[in-house]
């Protein structure tokens, strides 16, 4: 078997709350509620998976029924779990409250513990994290955490990714040494809490991450699409026009379908194609992963959103 690529980061239990009318502040509303595994990491890995490649996740499971289905969950779509923890308690919840809509009233996230993988759990594993391809973390994870992988990655050359998941977790990454880390993926509004506040401008930002030893920076952009930048090129792509069905996990299937294109051997253009034709698939359908597609049928829609 191929070489795995390793998820270090949160698994949650995704639960939306969806009102069947304008929600009114202090009294009853009808909805209906969905429930789903997620998390940035887990659903990175659970897509991966589906597409056929090896996947290890390090996360933190609770012991209660959620967890046993969380675990499940896991197992059917074939992710590893052997390094994760389970620990005592509830398992990790997203809670959203979306209005008729479809807008995010309000949101709570409660439990997910990602600080219990710390770089003692991490060493204690290191074998087999001796064996990745690459190895991504979610910013939930704790600094001390992304220190001990990035120094890993610059001593063993395994590159190391980090997904920065929303503006509050971003923000630890500005006290960071980023020297050598492989990649970085903000949207736009995470980028400008990665910088210093002298760095007031895209470009700027972008420079001071190179600057500051990041090889390579791909800027999210949305409906805009995206753009990958290195030290001796910058590389755009706009986004499919598509029918957005449900926005959930398009920026975690983004970084799935780029690390896709890395294992079977893709330029960074290609992967960057790859990575925009995965995220439509799940614009258009609901929730954060696509189970319909195969490998073989990803590759080939490529060519149905960016034709030669």
């Amino acid at each position: 078997m191929s070489k795995p690529i390793i998820c270090v980061g949160a698994i949650l239990v995704d639960e939306l709350i969806h009102a069947a009318v304008p929600i009114l502040p202090a009294t009853t509303v009808n909805a209906h509620i969905t429930k789903t595994a997620g998390g940035v990491a887990h659903n990175i890995a659970k897509q991966l998976s589906i597409l056929g490649v090896n996947i290890q996740l390090i996360s933190v499971f609770g012991n209660d029924s959620d967890g046993d289905w969380l675990k499940q969950s896991c197992a059917a779509a074939g992710v590893k779990i052997e390094a994760s923890i389970t620990k005592e308690g509830i398992s990790g919840r997203y809670t959203g409250v979306l209005n008729s809509d479809g807008s995010l009233y309000t949101a709570f996230l409660s439990n997910a513990s990602v600080e219990m993988v710390t770089p003692e759990h991490l060493q204690k594993h290191e074998a087999l994290l001796q064996t990745a391809q690459y190895i991504m973390a979610d910013a939930n994870t704790s600094i001390e955490s992304m220190n001990w992988l990035l120094a890993f990655s610059n001593r063993t050359g395994i590159p190391f990714i980090i997904e920065p998941v929303s503006v509050p977790p971003a923000m630890k990454l500005q006290q960071m040494d980023l020297n050598g880390l492989y990649m970085v993926t903000p949207n736009e509004d995470e980028l400008p809490v990665i910088c210093s506040a002298k760095s007031f401008l895209t470009q700027l930002q972008v420079e001071e991450l190179l600057k500051r030893g990041v090889k390579n920076i791909w800027l999210h952009n949305g409906k805009q699409g995206s753009a990958f930048y290195t030290k001796d090129k910058t590389v755009t792509l706009h986004a499919p026009d598509i029918e957005v069905v449900d926005c959930t996990g398009a920026g975690d299937g983004s970084l799935s379908g780029f690390l896709l294109g890395k294992t079977l051997g893709k330029t960074d253009e290609e992967c960057i194609k790859l990575a925009h034709t995965l995220s439509a698939e799940i614009l258009q359908v609901n929730g954060a992963i696509v189970t319909h597609l195969t490998q073989e049928q990803l590759l080939q829609n490529v060519s149905k959103y960016y034709p030669a």
